[in-house]
């Protein structure tokens, strides 16, 4: 596996929390750098609050729910998933308004 495939995993997770978080018109912004360091991958957005990751539990087929008005409330896991593939990440708030979410990966 490339860091590559990482970086792009990172970036959908990130994004597709401040998707969620972020109200219908609300602004989203993805920014990948790299540098000496390895490669950063950072999303903003202007909702409030903070990221936080749901407790990680081990999924079942018992476990699911499957009804039709929660059949996409099964996830949460993408802030471990980003924590287990980066070297360090985080999130800030932006001094106008939002936050950034990052996470830096290593060459």
């Amino acid at each position: 596996m490339h860091i590559s495939d990482d970086a792009l995993l990172v970036a959908s997770e990130l994004t597709t929390n401040a998707c969620a978080a972020t109200p219908c018109g609300g602004e989203i912004r993805l920014q990948v750098s790299r540098d000496c360091a390895g490669v950063l991958v950072a999303v903003w957005d202007d909702a409030p609050g903070t990221p936080r990751a749901r407790p990680v539990v081990e999924l079942t087929p018992e476990t699911l729910d499957l009804a039709e008005e929660r059949w996409d409330d099964n996830g949460g896991r993408g802030l471990p998933i980003v924590a287990a593939l980066a070297a360090e990440c985080g999130y800030c708030a932006d001094s106008s308004r939002g936050k950034w979410a990052w996470a830096r990966l290593r060459i």
